[in-house]
């Protein structure tokens, strides 16, 4: 015989014709004076684990596609971070629904995942966020978070039902009046406290929003009622090659490809730098100290305003209550670009501006901070009207990485931030409702990294939140 078996109990054992060992087998009761030994697949599994010495494993490379990908963090009741979860919770816990007023760590927006949407650019306004993207072959722009002056467009829902929100709990359509409603494709987009300027390619730059002190850049209508509007500005008299928009609080700011700056909004700090303090609702050239100077960045979120030229020169203008200025003038408040000497802080090619505090990044990777608050120095130096540095190993410098150093520098109206060129985000400053996404609540002294699970490409500061457009790491 090829093989025998051999009942021990309930135990079988059989002598294989094959291999020539010896197997256990199982039995199962047919009847209740007989047992069936139960085989083992011994050979389906040999044939499983061959299969799987087969499979060929392929490691990601350095070409392989990154995703791009949203997270945001920060007061989250507002619709600001585009989580609807967090505003209308599906999750009970003893009964009860959990809402989240605000996060104090990065979030992931997985509505562009879910609906396969590559955002490109983001801006920040004071409690709500645009962001330009990518849909199948379609290029739109989103609005979520408050939308009381109708800063975000004008929402329906259901439509017919004369019911305007106003306030969004996830990103949804805002519907420019272009040409090719599909192909919007953005240069810059920008947020104030309650207005958004959007600069479309080939088609010219649009307000949405309030405008009581002509930051929209169009005329000042008194009384006029800004919730549940529906029309869109488009600015009629203006420069033909603006690349970028910056906005204030309640003043905007436009930067052409020669070089020149215009400017429209409130004026009662000087932070329109058109030598007056009134408000203006025209576009108008700045000149001053920035006159025939070839004007390459210009940074701006409170009512002082900071402008950078191709030489490396740094101008100012606006409020200067926390000494913002107080390099050139003793003055509160400045109508005109001021010439701002820094020669301590080598070839300066960006300049941020908060609500009492300042930043700079030279072409080093350096960053020089002066102003009133958290500056980003420790707690005992609140003010200082001379840029002083930040050390550099606070940015990831260090024997391993001699090389790392910063490239992008933002600015919120309590705090700051700052990218290296390894894609890591620091944050510092007034830590209001966890806007420093550094996973706690209190106030950040020197600057410190946000564990971000992606590679951060730009960010936006809104007045307690933020939001990181992101690439994935593979």
């Amino acid at each position: 015989m090829a093989s025998s078996l051999h009942i021990i109990g309930f135990r079988v054992q059989k002598l294989c014709g094959h291999c020539g060992v010896t197997h256990k087998l199982l039995l199962a009761p047919v009847t209740a004076n007989s047992l069936v030994p139960q085989r083992n697949n011994w050979r389906k599994n040999y044939a499983k684990r061959e299969a799987k010495k087969q499979v060929i494993y392929e490691n990601v490379g350095e070409n392989a596609k990154k995703t791009s990908l949203i997270y945001a963090w920060g007061q989250a009741s507002s619709g600001a971070l585009g989580i609807a979860s967090y505003v209308k919770p599906n999750l009970k816990f003893r009964g009860k629904q959990i809402f989240i007023n605000k996060i104090n760590r990065p979030a992931r927006v997985r509505f562009f995942d879910i609906n396969q949407m590559k955002p490109y650019d983001i801006a920040c306004g004071y409690g709500f966020t645009v962001v330009a993207v990518k849909y199948q072959n379609k290029r739109i722009v989103l609005g979520t978070g408050v939308n009381t002056d109708s800063q975000i467009g004008y929402h329906e829902t259901p439509k017919g039902s004369g019911r305007i929100l106003d306030q969004l709990i996830e990103p949804s359509h805002i519907k420019l009046p272009i040409q090719k409603p599909d192909d919007c494709r953005v240069t810059s987009v920008a947020c104030g406290r309650a207005h958004t300027v959007i600069i479309v390619e080939n088609e010219g730059v649009f307000t949405l929003g309030n405008n009581a002190y002509g930051q929209c850049g169009r005329s000042i209508v008194e009384g006029e009622d800004y919730s549940k509007n529906q029309t869109i500005n488009k600015l009629a008299e203006v420069p033909g090659d603006i690349i970028k928009v910056v906005c204030g609080q309640d003043h905007t700011l436009f930067l052409t490809q020669s070089g020149e700056v215009y400017s429209c909004g409130l004026g009662a700090d000087g932070q329109t730098g058109v030598g007056h303090y009134n408000n203006t609702s025209k576009l108008t050239r700045i000149k001053g100290d920035i006159d025939g100077v070839k004007v390459t960045s210009v940074g701006s979120r409170g009512d002082c305003t900071l402008a950078v030229s191709e030489s490396g020169d740094l101008f100012g203008w606006g409020n200067s209550e926390y000494n913002q200025l107080g390099l050139v003038t003793s003055e509160t408040q400045v109508n005109l670009p001021r010439h701002i000497p820094v020669p301590h802080c080598g070839k300066v090619i960006k300049a941020v501006a908060g609500g009492s505090s300042c930043a700079l990044l030279n072409d080093q990777g350096q960053v020089y901070v002066w102003g009133f608050g958290i500056l980003g120095k420790g707690p005992k130096l609140e003010m200082s009207s001379t840029p002083s540095l930040i050390p550099e190993p606070i940015f990831g410098r260090n024997e391993l990485s001699p090389n790392t150093k910063i490239v992008d520098i933002e600015s919120g109206l309590t705090y700051l931030a700052a990218k290296n060129d390894n894609g890591d985000l620091y944050t510092w400053g007034r830590n209001n409702n966890g806007v420093l996404g550094l996973n706690e609540e209190k106030n950040q002294f020197f600057p410190w990294r946000v564990a971000l699970p992606a590679e951060a490409v730009k960010v936006a500061c809104g007045l307690d939140h933020m939001v990181a457009l992101c690439k994935s790491f593979t």
